[in-house]
């Protein structure tokens, strides 16, 4: 996720989707998008561990996992010397920066076998063109999948069956299920040319927006 994305992440941006299986709700961004990123149980155990360290800290609960001091941007230009002390400590001397974190989550999920559109997805891009800039295409990632299609090809390959998901009890489970209707809508939008359908499309993406809003705010309330 952008940085700035990662500073507004909420207290409860953990979510569980279903058995053994996590995910972590990144809010609206830079492009006016939000989506639900799967994660490891080292990312779980990390977001458990700044939950802890966050409930010690002096300022006023404000609903968000990392504490703000002096807001929004100061937090940010905090983060970033972080990673170069990181970097230092493991003996990288490159000059490294957050948004090179992106590019390489790309590449990596990318050679991992992760779809174009599922890759959209992950970085809350609304542009194919756009994700193919954060992808380093090396000559060894050419031979591979120029091997791996010869011998697996894709149509002969079995459909994968749609994964099982466990929904939370409650307006949790309401909000979850919001949430991946959204994207599947957005999903096939994106697939359409513009016109009235993806116009209309659009709107009930919007509506699904709204409609979670007020569904979290009941669950605040209750």
């Amino acid at each position: 996720m952008r940085i700035g994305e990662c500073a507004d992440l909420t207290y409860a941006c953990l979510h569980n989707v279903g058995p053994d299986r996590w995910a972590i709700h990144v809010p609206l961004g830079k492009l006016k998008t939000e989506r639900m990123i799967p994660v490891d149980s080292f990312v779980c155990e990390l977001v458990q561990r700044l939950r802890f360290f966050r409930s010690f800290d002096p300022l006023p609960a404000d609903g968000r996992l990392l504490a703000r001091h002096k807001g929004k941007q100061t937090l940010i230009k905090q983060l970033r010397p972080y990673l170069s002390d990181a970097a230092v400590a493991v003996g990288i001397s490159t000059a490294i920066v957050p948004h090179q974190l992106r590019h390489t989550y790309a590449t990596e999920m990318m050679r991992a076998g992760v779809s174009l559109p599922a890759l959209m997805t992950l970085l809350g891009h609304v542009k194919a063109e756009m994700t193919m800039k954060y992808l380093q295409v090396a000559g060894n990632d050419l031979q591979r999948e120029f091997h791996l299609a010869r011998s697996q090809p894709r149509h002969l390959a079995p459909q994968p069956k749609a994964p099982t998901i466990s929904p939370r009890a409650g307006l949790d489970g309401v909000a979850d299920a919001l949430l991946f209707a959204q994207h599947a809508i957005e999903m096939f939008r994106r697939s359409l040319s513009d016109g009235p359908p993806r116009r209309c499309l659009d709107r009930l993406s919007n509506r699904l927006t709204k409609i979670l809003c007020e569904a979290r705010k009941l669950n605040q309330a209750g």
